[in-house]
Protein backbone atom coordinates (compact mmCIF):
# COMPACT_ATOMS: atom_id res chain seq x y z
CA UNK A 1 0.00 0.00 0.00
CA UNK A 2 2.85 2.37 0.82
CA UNK A 3 4.36 1.91 -2.66
CA UNK A 4 0.97 2.50 -4.32
CA UNK A 5 0.50 5.76 -2.45
CA UNK A 6 4.04 6.80 -3.27
CA UNK A 7 3.39 6.32 -6.98
CA UNK A 8 0.15 8.25 -6.89
CA UNK A 9 1.77 11.31 -5.36
CA UNK A 10 4.66 11.67 -7.80
CA UNK A 11 2.76 12.93 -10.84
CA UNK A 12 2.07 16.54 -9.94
CA UNK A 13 2.53 18.26 -13.29
CA UNK A 14 5.32 20.66 -14.01
CA UNK A 15 4.06 24.00 -12.82
CA UNK A 16 4.22 26.26 -15.76
CA UNK A 17 5.91 25.82 -19.09
CA UNK A 18 4.34 22.59 -20.30
CA UNK A 19 2.46 23.51 -23.46
CA UNK A 20 -0.82 22.52 -21.81
CA UNK A 21 -0.34 25.24 -19.19
CA UNK A 22 1.99 27.66 -20.95
CA UNK A 23 -0.69 30.22 -21.58
CA UNK A 24 0.58 32.34 -24.47
CA UNK A 25 -2.11 34.99 -23.94
CA UNK A 26 -0.15 38.12 -23.13
CA UNK A 27 -1.66 40.60 -25.60
CA UNK A 28 -4.83 40.50 -27.70
CA UNK A 29 -3.21 41.90 -30.85
CA UNK A 30 -0.42 39.35 -30.60
CA UNK A 31 -2.82 36.51 -29.75
CA UNK A 32 -4.72 37.26 -32.97
CA UNK A 33 -1.39 36.75 -34.77
CA UNK A 34 -0.80 33.31 -33.17
CA UNK A 35 1.30 34.85 -30.38
CA UNK A 36 3.92 36.56 -32.57
CA UNK A 37 5.15 39.88 -31.17
CA UNK A 38 8.86 39.77 -30.35
CA UNK A 39 9.85 41.71 -33.47
CA UNK A 40 7.09 44.32 -33.25
CA UNK A 41 6.47 47.55 -31.34
CA UNK A 42 2.70 47.88 -31.65
CA UNK A 43 1.32 48.35 -28.13
CA UNK A 44 1.89 48.16 -24.38
CA UNK A 45 2.13 44.34 -24.43
CA UNK A 46 5.73 44.85 -25.60
CA UNK A 47 6.47 44.96 -21.86
CA UNK A 48 6.15 41.17 -22.08
CA UNK A 49 7.07 40.41 -25.68
CA UNK A 50 10.16 42.62 -25.94
CA UNK A 51 11.13 45.25 -23.36
CA UNK A 52 13.55 46.72 -25.92
CA UNK A 53 10.62 47.73 -28.13
CA UNK A 54 8.86 49.70 -25.37
CA UNK A 55 11.03 52.77 -25.99
CA UNK A 56 9.71 52.90 -29.58
CA UNK A 57 6.06 53.24 -28.57
CA UNK A 58 5.00 56.73 -29.61
CA UNK A 59 2.34 57.30 -26.94
CA UNK A 60 1.92 56.56 -23.28
CA UNK A 61 -0.92 54.19 -22.63
CA UNK A 62 -2.61 51.57 -20.53
CA UNK A 63 -4.47 48.45 -21.57
CA UNK A 64 -6.27 45.59 -19.91
CA UNK A 65 -7.55 42.34 -21.33
CA UNK A 66 -8.87 38.90 -20.52
CA UNK A 67 -9.11 35.58 -22.37
CA UNK A 68 -11.56 32.76 -21.76
CA UNK A 69 -9.43 29.61 -21.95
CA UNK A 70 -11.55 26.51 -22.53
CA UNK A 71 -10.04 23.12 -23.26
CA UNK A 72 -11.78 19.85 -24.00
CA UNK A 73 -9.88 16.61 -23.48
CA UNK A 74 -11.08 13.15 -24.45
CA UNK A 75 -9.57 9.96 -23.01
CA UNK A 76 -10.17 6.36 -24.06
CA UNK A 77 -8.53 3.77 -21.84
CA UNK A 78 -6.69 0.98 -23.58
CA UNK A 79 -9.06 -1.96 -24.13
CA UNK A 80 -12.19 0.15 -23.54
CA UNK A 81 -14.75 1.49 -26.02
CA UNK A 82 -15.86 4.24 -23.63
CA UNK A 83 -14.61 7.80 -24.17
CA UNK A 84 -14.39 10.00 -21.08
CA UNK A 85 -14.22 13.80 -21.12
CA UNK A 86 -13.00 16.41 -18.68
CA UNK A 87 -15.57 18.72 -17.12
CA UNK A 88 -16.37 22.06 -18.72
CA UNK A 89 -14.33 24.76 -16.99
CA UNK A 90 -13.12 28.16 -18.18
CA UNK A 91 -9.88 29.70 -16.93
CA UNK A 92 -9.64 33.50 -17.34
CA UNK A 93 -5.99 34.53 -17.88
CA UNK A 94 -5.72 38.32 -17.79
CA UNK A 95 -3.19 40.94 -18.73
CA UNK A 96 -2.70 44.59 -17.72
CA UNK A 97 0.05 46.84 -19.12
CA UNK A 98 1.06 50.47 -18.77
CA UNK A 99 3.78 52.43 -20.56
CA UNK A 100 4.86 55.98 -19.75
CA UNK A 101 7.70 58.45 -20.28
CA UNK A 102 8.43 62.02 -21.40
CA UNK A 103 7.51 62.54 -25.07
CA UNK A 104 11.04 63.51 -26.20
CA UNK A 105 12.89 61.16 -23.87
CA UNK A 106 14.72 58.02 -25.05
CA UNK A 107 13.87 56.39 -21.72
CA UNK A 108 10.46 54.84 -21.08
CA UNK A 109 9.03 52.76 -18.30
CA UNK A 110 6.48 49.98 -18.29
CA UNK A 111 4.56 47.74 -15.95
CA UNK A 112 2.99 44.41 -16.77
CA UNK A 113 0.71 42.20 -14.70
CA UNK A 114 -0.19 39.04 -16.57
CA UNK A 115 -0.95 35.34 -16.17
CA UNK A 116 1.43 33.30 -18.35
CA UNK A 117 0.50 29.99 -16.71
CA UNK A 118 -2.89 28.72 -15.67
CA UNK A 119 -5.76 26.41 -16.38
CA UNK A 120 -8.37 24.14 -14.96
CA UNK A 121 -8.49 20.40 -15.58
CA UNK A 122 -11.39 18.66 -13.87
CA UNK A 123 -12.45 15.03 -14.36
CA UNK A 124 -15.37 13.14 -12.87
CA UNK A 125 -14.55 11.96 -9.36
CA UNK A 126 -15.02 8.31 -10.39
CA UNK A 127 -13.42 8.35 -13.85
CA UNK A 128 -10.98 5.62 -14.90
CA UNK A 129 -7.94 7.72 -14.06
CA UNK A 130 -9.14 8.90 -10.67
CA UNK A 131 -6.05 7.50 -8.93
CA UNK A 132 -3.91 9.73 -11.15
CA UNK A 133 -5.93 12.95 -10.86
CA UNK A 134 -9.49 14.18 -10.41
CA UNK A 135 -8.84 17.92 -10.66
CA UNK A 136 -6.08 20.42 -11.11
CA UNK A 137 -6.21 24.22 -10.83
CA UNK A 138 -3.18 26.31 -11.69
CA UNK A 139 -2.62 30.03 -11.57
CA UNK A 140 0.50 32.13 -11.94
CA UNK A 141 0.54 35.91 -11.85
CA UNK A 142 3.65 37.77 -12.98
CA UNK A 143 4.30 41.38 -11.98
CA UNK A 144 6.96 42.98 -14.18
CA UNK A 145 8.27 46.56 -13.80
CA UNK A 146 10.31 47.44 -16.88
CA UNK A 147 12.73 50.09 -18.18
CA UNK A 148 13.46 50.59 -21.88
CA UNK A 149 16.05 52.85 -23.52
CA UNK A 150 16.37 53.90 -27.16
CA UNK A 151 20.12 53.80 -27.83
CA UNK A 152 19.77 55.13 -31.37
CA UNK A 153 16.89 55.93 -33.70
CA UNK A 154 16.91 52.24 -34.66
CA UNK A 155 18.01 50.28 -31.59
CA UNK A 156 16.33 49.88 -28.22
CA UNK A 157 17.15 47.76 -25.19
CA UNK A 158 15.06 46.97 -22.14
CA UNK A 159 14.77 44.75 -19.09
CA UNK A 160 12.27 43.98 -16.39
CA UNK A 161 12.21 42.29 -13.00
CA UNK A 162 9.62 39.53 -12.66
CA UNK A 163 7.90 38.84 -9.35
CA UNK A 164 6.07 35.55 -9.84
CA UNK A 165 3.13 34.49 -7.64
CA UNK A 166 1.78 30.98 -8.12
CA UNK A 167 -0.90 28.69 -6.76
CA UNK A 168 -1.64 25.01 -7.34
CA UNK A 169 -4.47 22.76 -6.18
CA UNK A 170 -4.24 19.08 -7.16
CA UNK A 171 -6.79 16.42 -6.16
CA UNK A 172 -7.09 12.69 -6.71
CA UNK A 173 -8.52 9.50 -5.28
CA UNK A 174 -6.49 7.21 -3.03
CA UNK A 175 -6.99 3.39 -3.01
CA UNK A 176 -7.85 3.35 0.68
CA UNK A 177 -11.59 2.99 1.25
CA UNK A 178 -13.73 4.80 3.76
CA UNK A 179 -16.47 3.19 5.83
CA UNK A 180 -19.06 4.17 3.20
CA UNK A 181 -17.14 2.27 0.52
CA UNK A 182 -15.88 5.36 -1.28
CA UNK A 183 -12.22 5.85 -2.08
CA UNK A 184 -10.21 8.19 0.10
CA UNK A 185 -8.98 11.44 -1.41
CA UNK A 186 -5.78 13.45 -1.45
CA UNK A 187 -5.32 17.16 -2.05
CA UNK A 188 -2.06 19.05 -2.49
CA UNK A 189 -2.29 22.83 -2.22
CA UNK A 190 0.59 25.23 -2.31
CA UNK A 191 1.77 28.68 -3.29
CA UNK A 192 5.04 30.29 -4.29
CA UNK A 193 6.60 33.74 -4.62
CA UNK A 194 9.79 33.91 -6.65
CA UNK A 195 11.90 36.21 -8.82
CA UNK A 196 13.00 36.23 -12.45
CA UNK A 197 13.74 38.68 -15.24
CA UNK A 198 12.92 39.53 -18.83
CA UNK A 199 15.24 41.38 -21.23
CA UNK A 200 15.25 42.21 -24.91
CA UNK A 201 16.73 44.16 -27.79
CA UNK A 202 14.77 45.64 -30.67
CA UNK A 203 16.22 46.80 -33.99
CA UNK A 204 14.01 48.86 -36.28
CA UNK A 205 14.37 49.26 -40.06
CA UNK A 206 17.27 46.84 -40.30
CA UNK A 207 16.66 46.29 -44.01
CA UNK A 208 13.95 48.49 -45.40
CA UNK A 209 10.77 47.56 -43.54
CA UNK A 210 12.35 44.74 -41.49
CA UNK A 211 12.54 44.85 -37.70
CA UNK A 212 14.15 42.25 -35.44
CA UNK A 213 13.72 41.47 -31.76
CA UNK A 214 15.47 39.08 -29.40
CA UNK A 215 14.25 38.40 -25.87
CA UNK A 216 15.18 36.13 -23.01
CA UNK A 217 12.99 35.23 -20.05
CA UNK A 218 14.96 33.71 -17.22
CA UNK A 219 14.30 30.49 -15.39
CA UNK A 220 12.17 30.91 -12.29
CA UNK A 221 12.47 28.30 -9.57
CA UNK A 222 9.05 28.08 -7.96
CA UNK A 223 9.54 27.09 -4.34
CA UNK A 224 6.52 25.71 -2.54
CA UNK A 225 7.11 25.79 1.20
CA UNK A 226 4.74 24.24 3.73
CA UNK A 227 2.15 23.36 1.14
CA UNK A 228 -0.97 21.67 2.50
CA UNK A 229 -1.30 17.91 2.06
CA UNK A 230 -4.91 17.09 2.88
CA UNK A 231 -5.86 13.40 3.09
CA UNK A 232 -9.42 12.26 3.70
CA UNK A 233 -8.74 8.72 4.90
CA UNK A 234 -10.06 6.41 7.64
CA UNK A 235 -9.41 8.02 11.00
CA UNK A 236 -7.35 5.09 12.20
CA UNK A 237 -4.83 5.75 9.39
CA UNK A 238 -4.84 9.55 9.41
CA UNK A 239 -1.87 10.00 11.76
CA UNK A 240 0.40 8.22 9.29
CA UNK A 241 -0.22 10.61 6.41
CA UNK A 242 1.61 13.90 5.85
CA UNK A 243 -0.01 17.27 6.38
CA UNK A 244 2.67 19.45 4.72
CA UNK A 245 5.08 19.26 1.81
CA UNK A 246 7.90 21.25 0.23
CA UNK A 247 8.85 21.24 -3.44
CA UNK A 248 10.99 23.12 -5.94
CA UNK A 249 9.76 23.32 -9.51
CA UNK A 250 12.09 24.81 -12.15
CA UNK A 251 10.35 26.97 -14.73
CA UNK A 252 12.88 26.90 -17.58
CA UNK A 253 14.28 29.85 -19.48
CA UNK A 254 12.72 30.90 -22.80
CA UNK A 255 14.53 32.59 -25.66
CA UNK A 256 12.66 34.15 -28.59
CA UNK A 257 13.65 35.78 -31.83
CA UNK A 258 11.06 37.69 -33.79
CA UNK A 259 10.82 39.48 -37.10
CA UNK A 260 8.44 42.16 -38.28
CA UNK A 261 8.14 43.25 -41.90
CA UNK A 262 6.11 46.12 -43.31
CA UNK A 263 4.78 44.86 -46.61
CA UNK A 264 3.06 48.20 -47.05
CA UNK A 265 2.10 51.15 -44.80
CA UNK A 266 -1.05 49.22 -43.82
CA UNK A 267 0.17 45.58 -43.72
CA UNK A 268 2.70 44.00 -41.37
CA UNK A 269 3.97 40.43 -41.12
CA UNK A 270 5.31 38.93 -37.89
CA UNK A 271 7.32 35.76 -37.30
CA UNK A 272 8.37 34.42 -33.89
CA UNK A 273 10.50 31.42 -32.99
CA UNK A 274 10.48 30.40 -29.29
CA UNK A 275 12.87 27.97 -27.62
CA UNK A 276 12.36 26.66 -24.07
CA UNK A 277 15.19 25.03 -22.08
CA UNK A 278 13.03 22.15 -20.89
CA UNK A 279 16.10 19.96 -20.34
CA UNK A 280 16.50 21.62 -16.93
CA UNK A 281 13.46 19.69 -15.74
CA UNK A 282 15.07 16.40 -14.76
CA UNK A 283 12.96 15.31 -11.80
CA UNK A 284 10.09 16.29 -9.55
CA UNK A 285 10.82 15.99 -5.83
CA UNK A 286 8.54 16.23 -2.81
CA UNK A 287 9.60 16.46 0.80
CA UNK A 288 6.78 15.45 3.19
CA UNK A 289 6.62 16.19 6.88
CA UNK A 290 5.45 12.66 7.72
CA UNK A 291 6.99 9.61 6.05
CA UNK A 292 5.21 6.83 7.93
CA UNK A 293 3.10 5.88 4.89
CA UNK A 294 4.55 8.06 2.14
CA UNK A 295 8.26 8.47 1.53
CA UNK A 296 9.87 11.58 0.10
CA UNK A 297 9.93 11.31 -3.67
CA UNK A 298 12.34 12.10 -6.49
CA UNK A 299 10.40 11.26 -9.61
CA UNK A 300 12.23 11.41 -12.98
CA UNK A 301 10.78 13.65 -15.71
CA UNK A 302 13.66 14.02 -18.18
CA UNK A 303 11.93 16.57 -20.39
CA UNK A 304 13.50 17.66 -23.64
CA UNK A 305 13.95 21.16 -25.02
CA UNK A 306 10.98 22.29 -27.11
CA UNK A 307 10.04 25.17 -29.34
CA UNK A 308 7.30 26.85 -31.33
CA UNK A 309 7.04 28.86 -34.52
CA UNK A 310 4.35 31.54 -34.96
CA UNK A 311 3.42 33.53 -38.05
CA UNK A 312 0.98 36.44 -38.05
CA UNK A 313 -0.30 39.24 -40.24
CA UNK A 314 -1.90 42.59 -39.40
CA UNK A 315 -3.73 44.73 -41.95
CA UNK A 316 -5.12 48.17 -41.17
CA UNK A 317 -8.27 48.35 -43.25
CA UNK A 318 -8.90 52.02 -42.46
CA UNK A 319 -8.34 54.46 -39.59
CA UNK A 320 -10.78 52.61 -37.38
CA UNK A 321 -10.56 48.90 -38.30
CA UNK A 322 -7.60 46.51 -38.23
CA UNK A 323 -7.79 42.79 -39.01
CA UNK A 324 -5.32 40.09 -37.91
CA UNK A 325 -4.69 36.38 -38.42
CA UNK A 326 -2.03 33.84 -37.61
CA UNK A 327 -0.88 30.23 -37.52
CA UNK A 328 1.74 28.31 -35.58
CA UNK A 329 3.10 24.95 -34.54
CA UNK A 330 4.34 24.00 -31.06
CA UNK A 331 6.43 20.96 -30.12
CA UNK A 332 5.75 19.22 -26.82
CA UNK A 333 8.57 18.78 -24.28
CA UNK A 334 6.87 15.69 -22.76
CA UNK A 335 8.56 12.44 -23.76
CA UNK A 336 6.77 9.14 -24.22
CA UNK A 337 5.89 7.56 -20.90
CA UNK A 338 5.46 10.86 -19.04
CA UNK A 339 2.07 12.00 -20.34
CA UNK A 340 -0.46 12.41 -17.52
CA UNK A 341 -4.13 13.44 -17.30
CA UNK A 342 -2.97 16.75 -15.81
CA UNK A 343 -0.66 17.33 -18.78
CA UNK A 344 -2.14 15.37 -21.72
CA UNK A 345 0.31 17.11 -23.99
CA UNK A 346 1.37 16.56 -27.60
CA UNK A 347 2.50 18.60 -30.59
CA UNK A 348 -0.12 21.14 -31.56
CA UNK A 349 -1.32 23.28 -34.46
CA UNK A 350 -2.28 26.89 -33.67
CA UNK A 351 -4.77 29.02 -35.62
CA UNK A 352 -5.90 32.54 -34.74
CA UNK A 353 -7.82 35.58 -35.93
CA UNK A 354 -9.00 38.91 -34.59
CA UNK A 355 -9.71 42.55 -35.23
CA UNK A 356 -9.29 45.95 -33.64
CA UNK A 357 -11.68 48.89 -33.52
CA UNK A 358 -10.53 52.42 -32.67
CA UNK A 359 -13.54 54.73 -32.32
CA UNK A 360 -11.45 57.67 -31.06
CA UNK A 361 -7.83 58.76 -31.22
CA UNK A 362 -7.18 57.61 -27.65
CA UNK A 363 -9.49 54.65 -27.13
CA UNK A 364 -9.39 51.25 -28.84
CA UNK A 365 -10.76 47.76 -28.37
CA UNK A 366 -9.30 44.49 -29.68
CA UNK A 367 -10.80 41.03 -30.09
CA UNK A 368 -8.99 37.74 -30.66
CA UNK A 369 -9.79 34.06 -31.04
CA UNK A 370 -7.21 31.31 -30.72
CA UNK A 371 -7.70 27.63 -31.54
CA UNK A 372 -5.19 24.91 -30.68
CA UNK A 373 -5.50 21.39 -32.06
CA UNK A 374 -3.46 19.11 -29.80
CA UNK A 375 -2.63 15.90 -31.63
CA UNK A 376 -3.95 12.62 -30.28
CA UNK A 377 -1.44 10.63 -28.25
CA UNK A 378 -1.62 7.04 -27.00
CA UNK A 379 0.51 6.52 -23.92
CA UNK A 380 1.16 4.36 -20.87
CA UNK A 381 2.36 6.41 -17.92
CA UNK A 382 5.46 4.84 -16.39
CA UNK A 383 4.47 5.83 -12.84
CA UNK A 384 0.73 5.23 -12.61
CA UNK A 385 0.31 2.66 -15.38
CA UNK A 386 -2.66 4.60 -16.78
CA UNK A 387 -2.82 3.67 -20.47
CA UNK A 388 -4.95 5.08 -23.24
CA UNK A 389 -5.40 7.75 -25.89
CA UNK A 390 -5.68 11.47 -25.17
CA UNK A 391 -7.03 14.10 -27.58
CA UNK A 392 -7.41 17.80 -26.71
CA UNK A 393 -8.77 20.90 -28.40
CA UNK A 394 -8.41 24.41 -26.95
CA UNK A 395 -10.72 27.39 -27.65
CA UNK A 396 -9.76 30.87 -26.44
CA UNK A 397 -11.75 34.04 -27.17
CA UNK A 398 -10.25 37.27 -25.85
CA UNK A 399 -10.93 40.97 -25.43
CA UNK A 400 -8.86 44.02 -24.42
CA UNK A 401 -9.35 47.76 -24.18
CA UNK A 402 -6.65 50.40 -24.27
CA UNK A 403 -6.36 54.12 -23.65
CA UNK A 404 -3.61 56.49 -24.77
CA UNK A 405 -2.68 59.52 -22.68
Amino acid sequence: MKKILLGLLTVLPFWGFSQSFQVNLQGQKQIAMAGAGTGLAIDEASVFFNPGAVSFLEQNGVQGGVSGLYLKTAFRETGSNITEYNKDKIAPPFQVYAVWGAPQSNLKFGLGVYTPFGGAMHWDEDWSGKYAVTSLDLQAIYIQPTASYKITDNIGIGAGLVYALGKVDLRRAVPVFLNNGQASTAQLKGSSADLGWNAGIYIKDLFGGLSVGITHRSQVTAKVTDGDAIFVVPEVLASGFPTKFNAELPLPATTSIGFGYSVSPSTTLALDVNWVAWNKYKALAFDYNNNERIENTNSPRNYKDAGAIRLGVQHQYNEQFTVRAGAGYAITPVKDGYVTPEVPDANRVILSAGFGYQPTEKFSIDFSFLYENVKSRTQTNIETGLAGEFKTAVYIPGLSVSYKF
